[in-house]
């Protein structure tokens, strides 16, 4: 029995991409290939950004922070979903399942929050540059960052501290390739409806905040283009 929750599953069944042997093969090169691209150029764009003194400014700062979640991220379910195809049995434990479920949730979250800072990075370099030095300041950078973890640590908690809360009697394949919330909402024997408004509200505050701080930002960047044109023929 898993500790804390009540539930009977102690390990949960991943059914993966596909379930026909002749097929894993070429997707597990595939994907292989994929996140040793992802995992290199990531990894490149952190240690150039870390080394060099010249790229030590808020738009490579965030650059760094998006690169470093992208490669946690990748890191969350590729490992596993590789070892998947070429494992006879897909098992991963309850405790692990979430944990993935976990960074998985931080990682998505964080990256929205990173993007609506870097779109704000580019709207006052653009808009006031005069004051982009003030506004864009090192300790401002630092908060905007701290904000973004902090909202998706937030949400990520949410999301899996509702899905501890449930009891999995006997159901236990997973009809995904990772542990994602709503395939594991079908596997649960007790009722999920707690679950899915937490889903709906921290999804909907997650997209609406950052897509709408993004929109308005390049909205003004590009209201303010042909001023600078102007400015420039003066």
């Amino acid at each position: 029995m898993a500790p804390g929750n009540g539930s009977f599953v102690t390990e949960f069944i991943l059914m993966g991409l596909t379930e026909q042997p002749d097929l894993q093969l070429s997707p597990f090169f595939l994907f292989l290939a994929m996140f040793m691209v992802t995992v290199l150029g990531n990894l490149g764009l952190v240690t150039i950004t870390v080394l060099s003194s010249h790229l030590h400014t808020p738009m490579y700062f965030f650059l760094f922070n998006l690169a470093f979640i992208d490669l946690c991220y990748s890191s969350v379910f590729a490992p596993k979903m590789l070892m998947n195809f070429i494992s006879e049995k897909n098992v991963t434990s309850y405790i692990g399942c979430m944990t993935q479920l976990f960074f998985f949730c931080f990682l998505v979250i964080s990256e929205c929050y990173v993007l609506t800072s870097m779109a704000y990075d580019r709207y006052v370099a653009v808009c006031n540059p005069l004051l982009y030095n003030i506004a864009m300041s090192p300790k401002v950078c630092c908060n905007l960052m701290l904000g973004s973890y902090l909202m998706a640590f937030s949400g990520a908690m949410a999301h899996t501290g509702c899905m501890l809360r449930l009891t999995f009697c006997d159901a236990n394949t997973i009809n995904h390739y990772f542990c994602d919330i709503f395939p594991m909402l079908q596997l649960s024997c007790t009722s999920t409806y707690a679950n899915e408004m937490v889903v709906f509200i921290v999804v909907d505050i997650n997209i609406i905040v950052p897509s709408v701080t993004i929109f308005i930002s390049y909205g003004y960047i590009l209201q303010n283009i042909p001023q600078l044109r102007f400015g420039w023929c003066v």
